[in-house]
């Protein structure tokens, strides 16, 4: 008899996981605004040391989080086709997908990027919103529009894989650690760190090779229960596996130039974000496998403040100019404001009418 997922496990502690993320990112944005990384609407680059801690908050950040949304989006893509079917999975991912990148380039993008023209005074605004065009934060979005346009062209010639409990073993893991670092220092030689594709406007193409290959194992991991069958001393072994791996292969980085140092670089960002994946997955399942009503209206919301919440930064960002504080006192209190503001704003957003088909 083939073994059937929890659905419980599968949409609980996964959503639970998903409103953490969703948090994270918004603190990423918060800590790219105060630190020595000007990729950002508004930025106030750091006059102190604490901006350094900003930076590696979000060196930190980078090396997993979105890899592991890429892996929670696989998790609920063959299920999703399974019940809709090709076409109207494809329409689905189209109209929960493509209307809010365009909603954001259309609407909320001119309201974040207005800090900007005001340093191009001799550009009209339409020509420097076609100059500066790109979907900031939605390039997540138009990446997964592409993996599920891709995945339903699969799914027209090849059979799916059968649903059938295989437990994940650890040389598995060795092995895609190993290949992932190898491929993604590969990747970097024609795509080095701080490429940036025009119109596309993704902001870490460095990564693709990590969140094409987590998004194929979210899928192949909804078809074999891997989440359902980690034991539960993995997620203590996750942890403590990215703990080490940072100890051992970071110094490396530093200590090394050239090809040696970006070799490290891949190979501790694959070990850390796989360690750290397996073990906030395991976490959650564990502990965090319940959704009360709060719980519920978190992760209801969390896809709209995705969306909306660069334009509550920047304008936070525009509010809090005027506060003399160091970096990081500046990162606390804009974060502090910024992520119930955020979810208050998305259940405005969602009480729109027609907003829930799409959000």
């Amino acid at each position: 008899m083939k073994a059937e997922p929890d659905t419980r496990t599968r949409l609980y502690a996964v959503d639970n996981l998903r409103v953490a993320l969703t948090a994270l990112v918004v603190a990423h944005h918060v800590a790219v605004t105060y630190g020595n990384i000007p990729l950002w609407f508004y930025v106030e680059p750091a006059k102190d040391a604490s901006g350094g801690l900003l930076d590696l908050l979000v060196v930190f950040d980078q090396a997993f989080f979105m890899g592991l949304f890429f892996l929670i989006s696989g998790l609920f893509t063959p299920g999703s086709h399974d019940r809709k079917g090709g076409r109207a999975f494809v329409r689905d991912r189209l109209v929960r997908l493509g209307i809010p990148l365009l909603v954001f380039l259309l609407v909320l993008r001119p309201l974040v990027n207005f800090g900007g023209l005001a340093q191009r005074p001799d550009l009209p605004y339409w020509q420097y919103y076609l100059g500066s065009w790109d979907p900031g934060p939605m390039w997540f979005a138009e990446v997964l529009i592409v993996f599920a346009l891709v995945y339903a062209l699969w799914r027209t010639r090849a059979r799916p894989l059968d649903r059938r409990s295989a437990p994940l073993r650890i040389r598995w893991i060795v092995l895609y650690v190993l290949g992932l670092a190898a491929v993604t220092f590969l990747w970097r030689i024609p795509v080095p760190t701080g490429t940036y594709v025009p119109v596309l406007g993704l902001p870490s193409p460095q990564f693709l090779p990590q969140y094409a290959s987590m998004f194929v194992l979210g899928c192949v991991a909804h078809r074999r229960g891997w989440l359902e069958t980690l034991p539960a001393r993995a997620g203590r072994l996750g942890l403590v596996a990215a703990g080490v791996s940072s100890a051992v292969l970071l110094p490396a980085t530093l200590l090394t130039g050239g090809a040696l140092s970006q070799a490290a670089t891949a190979l501790w960002e694959s070990a850390f974000a796989v360690s750290l994946i397996i073990g906030l997955l395991v976490v959650f399942r564990e502990r965090f496998n319940r959704q009360g009503p709060r719980g519920k209206w978190l992760s209801d919301h969390a896809f709209t403040v995705y969306i909306i919440h660069p334009v509550v930064l920047v304008a936070l960002g525009w509010a809090l100019r005027p506060l003399a504080a160091i970096a990081i006192v500046k990162f606390a209190v804009l974060l502090a404001v910024a992520l119930p503001l955020c979810w208050w704003l998305a259940f405005l957003v969602r009480s729109l009418p027609g907003a829930r088909r799409v959000l």
